[in-house]
């Protein structure tokens, strides 16, 4: 398999990557800048520069051609404010969906976060709240495509703990952590069960396997 990651430099991509590549797939990281390929390359996966806020659909097209599936993981990140929440982590998501489409790369996975349907509470940070509804607005436009088969990841508080290999996932989970190492586990999973695609899933830290969580949310 051969899939393209969004963020390939960030540190879920980064340990996505490594899962892939030492099972034999190929990976490919979307980098704003040279400078980020490093970890890209240190993961055995292929850096391709390309800057979701600058690039046409049709220049990401290109870079998707010939994948067997995507996966969405950047985002604007610690320390930008709320107007590049919108132009990275909602309006880069709708681009990065638009230009699977147009590749024929069915198979998108996309890293949300917990709680992004609902308006943020009052007293929010402001930057946090524009995050929370820049990802509530992209879930909503890919959730609408009929073009892709999708699956929305909702982690909930982001760690860099060891991860466990247990976690608790589905529609219904609530606010808690969970490891990066073990949301890329899950991502890998994802990647390997297509029939996940039209699932919105929560993730957090739990008891139960990652195959097995995989298995449990697939429609009866």
């Amino acid at each position: 398999m051969r899939t393209v990651i969004a963020g390939g430099n960030g540190k879920i991509a980064v340990q996505l990557e490594r899962l892939l590549t030492a099972r034999g797939d190929e990976a490919v990281g979307l980098v704003r800048r040279p400078e980020a390929a490093d970890p890209v390359r240190a993961a055995h996966a292929e850096p391709v520069v390309c800057d979701l806020e600058s690039a046409t659909a049709s220049e990401v097209a290109g870079h998707l051609a010939g994948a067997d599936a995507a996966v969405f993981a950047a985002g604007a990140g610690p320390g930008s404010g709320a107007a590049r929440k919108d132009t990275m982590d909602r309006a880069g998501a709708e681009l990065f969906a638009e230009a699977c489409a147009r590749a024929g790369v069915r198979r998108l996975i996309v890293v949300s976060a917990l709680r992004v349907d609902e308006e943020p509470p009052p007293g929010t940070d402001p930057v946090f709240a524009a995050y929370l509804r820049a990802k509530g607005a992209a879930d909503a436009a890919i959730r609408a495509r009929t073009d892709l088969d999708w699956t929305i990841l909702r982690p909930g508080r982001l760690t860099d703990e060891p991860g466990t290999g247990r976690v608790r996932l589905g529609a219904d989970v609530t606010h808690s952590e969970v490891p990066r190492e073990d949301v890329a586990a899950v991502l890998a999973a994802l990647l390997d069960e297509p029939r996940t695609a039209g699932l919105t899933l929560g993730l957090v830290s739990g008891e139960t396997p990652v195959p097995a969580a995989v298995t449990a949310t697939l429609p009866a």
